[in-house]
C-alpha cells in the first residue's frame, strides 16, 4: 500500500483510493528492461479524493479525461528514470500538480467585441498596406 498524497490544506488523496503497480518499462535500455519493473503505474479513485467540491472534481476529470479507464479510475503512469522509487515520486507529482491545477478556478471571461476605433484603424491598415502593394506594380513608361 502507498502512503496518501497531501495536496494542499484540506485536500488528501488517501491511501484507500490509491493502488500502486510496478511493470517493466519499455524502450532501450538492453538486458535490465527485460528484468527490473521500474516503471510505475497508479489507479486513482477520483471518487475517493477528500476535500475536492463537485466543480474541482469536473475539472479534474476533464482535464485527464484521456487518462480514465473504463471504471473510472485515473490511471497516472511513469517511467522516467531506470528507478522504480524516482518513477513513483514521479507519478505522486504528476498526481498532485494535476489536482492542483483543478483546484484553480479560471476568471469568467466576458466577450467583448471591437470598437468602432479599432476597426477603422484595422481596415485604414489594410488600406495602406493595398496601396503600398500597387505602388510596386510596373508602370507605364512614355
Amino acid at each position: 500500500m502507498t502512503e496518501p498524497i497531501l495536496v494542499s490544506t484540506g485536500v488528501i488523496v488517501p491511501a484507500r483510493a490509491i493502488q500502486m503497480k510496478a511493470v517493466r518499462s519499455g524502450g532501450p535500455g538492453g538486458q535490465n528492461v527485460n528484468k527490473v519493473a521500474s516503471k510505475v503505474e497508479l489507479r486513482i479513485d477520483v471518487d475517493q479524493i477528500e476535500g475536492l467540491d463537485e466543480g474541482t472534481r469536473h475539472r479534474l476529470r476533464t482535464a485527464v479525461r484521456h487518462q480514465l479507464d473504463a471504471d473510472g479510475c485515473w490511471i497516472v503512469v511513469s517511467s522516467l528514470t531506470r528507478d522504480q522509487l524516482a518513477n513513483l515520486e514521479d507519478a505522486r507529482l504528476k498526481v498532485m500538480r494535476s489536482i492542483e491545477k483543478a483546484l484553480h478556478v479560471p476568471k469568467h471571461r466576458t466577450p467583448t467585441r471591437p470598437t468602432r476605433a479599432s476597426q477603422t484603424r484595422r481596415v485604414e491598415g489594410k488600406r495602406h498596406a493595398a496601396k503600398v502593394r500597387q505602388g510596386r506594380k510596373r508602370g507605364e513608361w512614355d
